[in-house]
């Protein structure tokens, strides 16, 4: 689908994706630099819960932006309320449920086999990567000043 043929993106759009859980999602595995961390049950961390919610947002918008156009998450709003051990599978399922602009916000919802582990909504942006790296750059140079 060319450029000038990609479908409008619009409220109401759905996407789901699976991740099976594998030791690396685990919390001890989420950094090992940070002791807190290494002691605790080998469940899907929230942080990768968070990601992987993101990681099906981008994919369900991808057909939607241009080829300069990627988002960016600014806000996330989510519950962690079941754990989920390796080898269970996990579904998130996202809709968009506002977009304003260049602003989106979706409700999520995360299951595995036996129920609901998380929900919330997320807020993300569409962006203009060549405008962003650029400043992305600007900002780097600043720092090294």
């Amino acid at each position: 689908m060319s450029t000038s043929e990609k479908a409008l993106l619009s409220v109401g759009l759905r996407h789901s994706d699976r991740l099976t859980v594998a030791q690396r999602h685990t919390v001890p595995e989420v950094e090992t630099s940070w002791p807190g961390f290494s002691d605790m049950p080998p469940v899907l961390a929230t942080a990768m819960m968070i990601g992987f919610v993101e990681q099906t947002c981008i994919e369900g918008l991808r057909p939607f932006l241009s080829p300069e156009q990627r988002t960016v998450g600014t806000h996330v709003d989510m519950s962690h309320i079941a754990a989920t051990p390796v080898g269970m599978t996990v579904t998130a399922t996202v809709e968009l449920i506002g977009l304003e602009g260049r602003a989106l916000l979706f409700n999520v919802q995360c299951h595995d086999e036996t129920g609901l582990i998380g929900e919330g909504t997320h807020r993300r942006a569409i962006i203009d990567i060549n405008k962003f790296m650029q400043r992305l750059h600007e900002k780097a140079a600043l720092a090294t000043t």
